[in-house]
């Protein structure tokens, strides 16, 4: 391809051809993979004069609208509290007319200005040259910035522009926004700690097989007691009723909408009035099946969803019966719907119709291989399907009600318990290509690519996570609302989100369909200082705090930049290490962060400490015979210096071993190793269940899909029993007590 169409084509979607790896090398996309994606774009790298021309009209379609459809701004912007600047495109012939701005805000109030462009400043001339709008071909377009000061509260309003002589009214969502994303003053007076759970995999003596909201409140009042000041959930987005088995909480259907698989039957409206409810659950037969998931040491997705759905229409239908009896319920539910809108409505009909097809086909694993007629939320039969349907939509929306009841339940209950943030969600970073997102809404997604990573230290051959990215050009079009309504509803009932690769409000390394390798893409950079202001907004509005995952490879300045944000930093203990080898002190982390031992895409401590993840990487095909003595050689480099550090702040007993050699995980370590970190500088320190529980399995091994059991592992111990282990209870009361005194800080 001709070079400067390539750079130009580049350059305007935003690829970015050199980056510094995970390593620290400048590395250089190659052409064949700038081409390669620029083909997942859509655009005709076969032919150059059609590319050429592709491109064209995508740019001329800029200089065609009068102004933009979203313009995110600053409340506190650089030319002070106040200023706001509006950017508008106009035929030269219309430079001097005046023109009539209406800001009508969120509350109502309205503003209007008047102005002529020419008093403006000129930013920008172009030619049109055959242009959609045949009328104005060979004309020239002039680009004016305006400055105007108006006293706007924070939020979303509607701009609307009139030309003198002009019909139309052109339309603009104006975003004003905070500088920073909300901290509670509380943080000033000391440290907090908390639990992440993979609210799956925990055990109880009550539940259905599976963890559910009601164990979650049950773990929740617990740690209160204890001093915990928050418990961090795995995505608990919603995924697939009908194909249980797609159990990746990071691959969703929808990331607005609760996973139903989490709702406590038992909590539902009527559980205890309705017979045929209790006919089902009093059978011999399901007390046995229940008995039998209980038991199990792994989470068995459809087992579960066996036992629950059932139960679950049983209870729908006593509420569509009693609604008399209810009614301050059934206004509940309407408001809800209502306030759900469309997204609750496509997400239900999803579910309905996926249960639909899959009774007559079970390899109807999502809508990219369903019968054509249905590929389209908006298609005849679709609509069709709808009509016929509506007792099985209502019932999926019912049972999105009966969720965020639940979770908001759990939410009330550990703030009054005097938990400071309560629930800590986590937003994943995409979803699946059978997702009802794409589904419902095909434009935003660019599905011959997926989301992944380049080579790092994590996945030394680079990631493909099999998620279509959002287009960052039809996510502007759109003006942000899908990033709006994510952010909304992650932050609702909870007291803090941490987001998956935060780096994705930057860029992302998008994969091409085709490619040999996840290494054959590039970085898609994204309009992350609109996305922060957005972010920002509704962080100060739901009270949430927010963390970014923001491990892996990071551009010079980012950090600074989400820190200044108001965000908070992630630090995982086994990635802190100086040059030398030597793992830095936590008293060096920087305050705005969270630390962590480990995470989801870890081993365990005992795991790592007895390099059970080297073993079971073997085994599955991630190492081979070659290479694995050298990772055992790093590891037990690793763990020495680990044993130096946690002397050198005398945080293990004077007479513990300090030489590793066939020294083995103990408590006194694995404890020690915890309280290191409690005593450090970070706001947050966030631990593991399994660790207190010394469990050695993984939850999940990245790279992998059928060769582990990803997702799917229980804790060792029911929520009963961990309530009652002496030795645990102890040691959360030191953790209470270290991150009050802040040793090392």
């Amino acid at each position: 391809m001709d070079k400067t169409l390539l750079a130009d084509l580049i350059r305007f979607n935003g690829i970015e051809t050199a980056f510094t790896d995970a390593w620290g090398n400048p590395t250089t996309v190659a052409e064949q993979d700038q081409i390669k994606l620029l083909k997942a774009l859509g655009f005709d790298v076969e032919d150059e004069a059609l590319a050429q021309s592709q491109l064209e009209e995508r740019q001329k379609l800029h200089w065609l609208e009068p102004i933009d459809p979203v313009s995110v701004q600053s409340q506190s912007s650089l030319n002070g509290p106040g200023q706001y600047n509006l950017q508008v495109r106009l035929p030269i012939d219309e430079v001097h007319a005046v023109l009539t701005v209406t800001i009508t805000t969120e509350q109502g109030e309205a503003h209007q200005f008047t102005f002529s462009a020419i008093d403006a400043e000129l930013s920008g001339v172009t030619v049109l040259d055959g242009a959609l709008d045949h009328e104005q071909s060979g004309t020239e377009i002039q680009q004016y910035d305006w400055s105007f000061q108006a006293d706007l509260p924070l939020g979303y309003h509607k701009l609307q522009l009139a030309v003198a002589g002009d019909e139309d009214v052109y339309e603009q969502s104006l975003i004003i926004t905070p500088d920073k994303c909300f901290q509670p003053a509380d943080f000033n007076q000391q440290k907090q700690w908390g639990v992440s759970v993979q609210l799956y995999g925990v055990k109880s003596e009550t539940n259905w097989g599976i963890g559910d909201f009601a164990d979650l409140a049950r773990l929740v009042s617990h740690l209160a007691k204890q001093g915990a000041d928050f418990v961090g959930l795995n995505p608990i987005h919603a995924l697939y009723p009908a194909m249980p088995e797609s159990a990746s909480p990071y691959s969703p259907s929808s990331r607005r909408w609760l996973n139903l698989i989490y709702l406590s039957v038992p909590l539902l409206p009527g559980f205890g009035q309705c017979q045929q409810t209790a006919h089902l659950v009093q059978a011999p037969g399901f007390v046995e099946k229940l008995a039998a998931q209980r038991a199990k040491d792994w989470v068995d997705y459809s087992g579960v969803m066996q036992l629950k759905l059932p139960v679950l229409k049983t209870l729908f239908h006593w509420f569509s019966e009693h609604q008399q009896q209810v009614p301050e319920l059934v206004t509940a539910f309407e408001n809800f719907k209502q306030q759900g809108g469309d997204s609750l409505r496509q997400l239900a009909l999803y579910d309905a119709l996926h249960l639909h097809l899959i009774a007559q086909n079970p390899d109807a694993w999502g809508w990219p291989n369903w019968p054509e007629q249905y590929r389209s939320a908006v298609s005849e039969a679709v609509k069709a399907f709808a009509a016929e349907h509506q007792d099985d939509i209502e019932f999926f929306s019912y049972l999105q009600f009966c969720a965020q009841q639940q979770l908001a339940t759990v939410q009330q209950q550990a703030k009054d318990s005097g938990m400071l943030l309560g629930l800590y969600r986590d937003l994943a970073v995409g979803v699946s290509e059978a997702s009802t997102e794409i589904w419902a809404n095909p434009d935003l997604y660019c599905r011959n690519a997926s989301v992944g990573a380049p080579p790092d230290i994590l996945g030394p051959k680079g990631q493909n996570w099999g998620l279509p990215p959002m287009l960052p050009y039809q996510l502007f079009r759109q003006a942000y609302r899908p990033m709006i309504e994510l952010f909304r509803a992650n932050m609702q009932d909870s007291g803090a989100l941490r987001i998956d690769h935060v780096m994705a409000l930057l860029r992302l390394w998008w994969v091409p369909k085709g490619a040999k390798s996840a290494g054959e893409g590039a970085y898609m950079y994204y309009p992350i200082m609109d996305l922060l202001g957005i972010l920002a907004l509704e962080s100060q509005r739901q009270q949430a705090v927010v963390i970014g995952e923001d491990l892996g490879t990071v551009p010079d300045g980012i950090f600074e930049l989400l820190q200044q944000f108001g965000m908070y930093s992630y630090r995982i203990f086994f990635f802190e290490q100086a040059e030398d080898g030597g793992f830095i002190s936590p008293a060096h982390y920087p305050v705005q962060a969270m630390s962590a031992l480990t995470t989801h895409d870890m081993p365990t401590l005992i795991g790592f400490w007895h390099c059970s993840d080297l073993k079971l990487g073997l085994d599955i095909g991630l190492y081979t015979e070659q290479i694995l003595p050298g990772l055992y050689q790093d590891r037990h480099k690793a763990k020495q210096k680990i044993l130096d550090s946690l002397h050198g702040h005398q945080a293990l007993p004077a007479d513990f071993g300090r030489e590793i050699d066939s020294m083995g995980m103990s408590r006194t370590l694995s404890f020690a190793m915890q309280q290191h970190l409690a005593k450090g500088s970070c706001q947050l320190l966030c631990l593991q269940l399994e660790d207190w529980m010394e469990m050695t399995e993984p939850v999940n091994v990245p790279g992998t899909s059928d060769e582990y059991p990803n997702w799917r592992r229980k804790l060792s111990m029911t929520l009963e029993q961990l309530e009652v282990q002496p030795h645990i209870n102890q040691h959360l009361q030191n953790l209470t007590a270290n991150r009050r005194s802040g040793l090392y800080s």
